[in-house]
């Protein structure tokens, strides 16, 4: 990669994604390009089922496109290649993903689902529990660090999913749909948590929103519509 380059922390260059139905072949996306400078932000909107999370899904790598290139960081890799386990582990360390519906496993405590992160991260245990007790203080949850996930408010389960994703010091994080399952005032305060908490971090992030508001705070802009992405 050349030198102009070296602050984009996430590159992704002519993704195509397509889906073979029964009888059909529905294209989802098409030429994809992006690019996400380190401790920059990115939103990106865009109608229902127009591909917005399978967009998310390419760039963590979750599911493999048609055709592409990504690159997290300097790290080259093919799109359309199943991944394999080192890109697991690096993805663990680099990106976080904080999505709609939390994903918390309501066996664990708080406090352990966002060690989990670490856990698979195979980082040093006690200095990162530490940092996760500071994160959760920093979401305002961190009295809430021993109880179960069920036992709390859908604001408060979003909050240990954005403490989770920041726990490993991620360069990258994406965020889909984060306030979709919130009330309109909780909404707003899990939104600025998540955007201050990337700003102090310097950690950038991709955050797929319906709420105009919430698009127009992040540095760049962009719409996902007939598969292609349109910066603003």
């Amino acid at each position: 990669m050349s030198d102009n380059k070296k602050n984009i922390v996430l590159e992704a260059k002519e993704l195509y994604k397509s889906f073979s139905m029964i009888s059909d072949k529905i294209q989802v996306l098409v030429g994809v390009d992006l690019q996400l400078e380190e401790a920059s932000s990115l939103s990106i909107r865009g109608d229902s089922g127009c591909g917005k999370t399978t967009l998310l899904n390419l760039l963590a790598r979750l599911e493999t496109a048609d055709s592409g290139e990504l690159f997290w960081g300097e790290r080259k890799i093919n799109a359309a290649a199943p991944p394999h386990g080192k890109e697991a582990n690096w993805r663990a360390r680099h990106i976080g993903v904080v999505y709609q519906s939390y994903y918390l496993i309501p066996e664990l405590t708080v406090l352990e689902n966002v060690m989990m992160s670490v856990r698979l991260s195979n980082l040093p245990i006690d200095p990162y529990r530490e940092r996760a007790m500071q994160l959760l203080g920093a979401m305002g949850v961190s009295n809430k660090s021993q109880q179960i996930p069920t036992k709390l408010s859908g604001g408060e389960r979003q909050r240990v999913a954005i403490a989770r994703a920041l726990v490993n010091r991620p360069k990258v994080i994406l965020a889909d749909e984060p306030t979709g399952n919130l009330d309109e005032r909780t909404g707003a305060e899990v939104m600025n948590l998540l955007l201050n908490s990337c700003l102090k971090e310097k950690t950038s992030l991709v955050l797929v929103t319906h709420n105009p508001t919430f698009a127009k705070a992040t540095k760049n802009s962009s719409t996902l519509k007939d598969g292609r992405l349109l910066y603003e």
